[in-house]
């Protein structure tokens, strides 16, 4: 039984894409970054392990990466799902915002992705998976360090795939576009009016069906599959 791995992963997109391979048969562990209280909440529900560390922190991911093996076995699939926002037009952003962004989602990316990579390329199997964002494809006003950081995964995940592509290590990225989070639910009412007139589908996707392309590029027969960026955006279309 194949072990998966999912940041991020007691709320939102990260919670139905646990979910989702838990009943695909995966066995599963989330991280999270804190939030004991929705962690116990979320374990309670699925049955779904849960271990905390900060993404951020390389040496807390290589010991939250061994915690996992230890309980669960070697991780097979990685999706790097946790992510944080700090929105700032640029002329008002600090320093500090940019550097916790880039630092979760960009730096957490990479963190993970080094603890896993050389089980996986030893083992000669991996599945990675990287959410990533629209918005790392479009832009978006106010979020300079966001959109840089899910911009700068897609590079990183095309050079991974590169170097796994003869051990059977798949790299590829998700880009949602505004999806039924708490993270859309903190725009403002008239903001996300406005966002969902450019959505030809004329609403928000919902975190299943996000996750329902995780478990596909997840699979074992997906090996062919590697290096794409697979927006999921209801038909906002974007160069």
């Amino acid at each position: 039984m194949r072990v998966a791995l999912v940041t991020g992963g007691t709320a939102g997109i990260g919670a139905a894409t646990a979910e989702a391979l838990h009943t695909a048969g995966y066995r599963v562990a989330v991280n999270y970054g804190g939030n004991h209280v929705a962690a116990e909440a979320f374990t309670a529900r699925t049955g779904i392990a849960t271990f905390t560390w900060d993404v951020a922190d390389a040496a807390a991911c290589t010991f939250g990466v061994a915690q996992v093996e230890a309980a669960l076995g070697p991780v097979d699939v990685l999706v790097n799902n946790a992510g944080i926002t700090r929105d700032a037009m640029l002329h008002k952003m600090t320093t500090q915002q940019w550097h916790e962004v880039i630092g979760v989602n960009l730096g957490g990316c990479f963190n993970m992705c080094r603890a896993v990579i050389e089980g996986m390329r030893e083992r000669r199997f991996g599945r990675v998976i990287n959410m990533g964002s629209v918005n790392g494809l479009s832009g978006q006003i106010g979020q300079v360090n966001y959109a840089a950081s899910k911009a700068g995964m897609i590079g990183f995940t095309k050079a991974l795939a590169l170097e796994g592509a003869s051990r059977n290590i798949t790299a590829n990225v998700i880009a949602p576009g505004y999806t039924d989070t708490a993270m859309v639910s903190a725009v403002r009412p008239e903001v996300l009016e406005q966002i969902l007139k450019t959505v030809p589908a004329g609403r928000l996707a919902t975190p299943a069906e996000i996750a329902r392309a995780v478990v596909f590029l997840a699979a074992d027969d997906a090996g062919f599959i590697t290096g794409i960026t697979l927006s999921i955006n209801g038909g906002k279309y974007l160069d």
